[in-house]
């Protein structure tokens, strides 16, 4: 059976600071974190990427 509350995707502070260091040449600070994780799903278009994935993989109705 299909569990409907499992989690099919996350991202954790390690990536979020892992991306910090890329862009930014530092880490964020517990502050900065806080700010990121409360835009996070502003930006996160998770219907378009649900939409992209079974399109990429051709599924039909």
């Amino acid at each position: 059976m299909i569990d409907p509350e499992k989690i099919m995707y996350s991202i954790n502070i390690e990536d979020i600071q892992n991306v910090a260091k890329q862009a930014l040449d530092r880490t964020l600070t517990e502050e900065e974190l806080k700010l990121v994780e409360d835009k996070l799903g502003d930006y996160a278009g998770w219907y378009e990427a649900i939409l992209h994935a079974l399109n990429e993989l051709k599924l039909t109705p």
